[in-house]
């Protein structure tokens, strides 16, 4: 068996015990980009652009049972709204380091590391992705971070890059046939 196909049963392995599924937002459930455009007055407002294809996964996961949350170091009503609109468990903003809320999370629910996933793209996100049963990074994710995931997307952040762990995984718990 060659190393590919010994991965990619790990992973599936790895994908079937999961419970939980948490993310980053920015580069991850968005391109990363931040736009401002002119408010009331003089002020400026932040949005962001969400995939509709990554919103559809996390409903499904939902739907079958896992449950879903983004952990992020940015405050925004853009995340709070999405997270909101699709009935995720968790929406923690304002933290840069996301081991802090996992680790509550954890205590909470009485799960153990094995049962989350974690998908993230930076620096900031690699203590999550070492600790998670399946550490996911989309495809544009930096390389420190790709290399400490299990499964790294063929798409971007923004671009579908969360749906395609979503599929990974309600695939790999037999939801539906690849």
């Amino acid at each position: 068996m060659d190393n590919e196909t010994m991965s990619l049963k790990n992973n599936i392995a790895r994908a079937r015990k999961i419970k939980l599924f948490l993310m980053d937002v920015d580069g991850v459930l968005t391109d990363g980009k931040m736009y401002y455009i002119p408010g009331k007055g003089e002020e400026m407002v932040e949005f962001k652009a969400f995939h509709s294809l990554d919103g559809i996964g996390l409903r499904l996961l939902n739907q079958f049972g896992v449950a879903t949350g983004v952990i992020t170091g940015r405050e925004s009503p853009g995340t709070e709204e999405r997270a909101r609109g699709l009935g995720m468990s968790y929406a923690y903003q304002g933290f840069l380091s996301n081991l802090a809320p996992l680790e509550q999370i954890l205590a909470h629910t009485g799960l153990k590391p094995e049962n989350v996933a974690y998908m993230g793209d930076d620096w900031t996100d690699i203590p999550e992705l070492k600790k998670a049963g399946l550490a996911c990074a989309p495809a544009n994710a930096l390389y420190e971070v790709k290399a400490v995931s299990h499964l790294v997307t063929k798409k971007d952040g923004g671009m579908g890059a969360v749906r395609e762990a979503c599929d990974f995984i309600l695939k790999s718990q037999g939801h539906w046939a690849t």
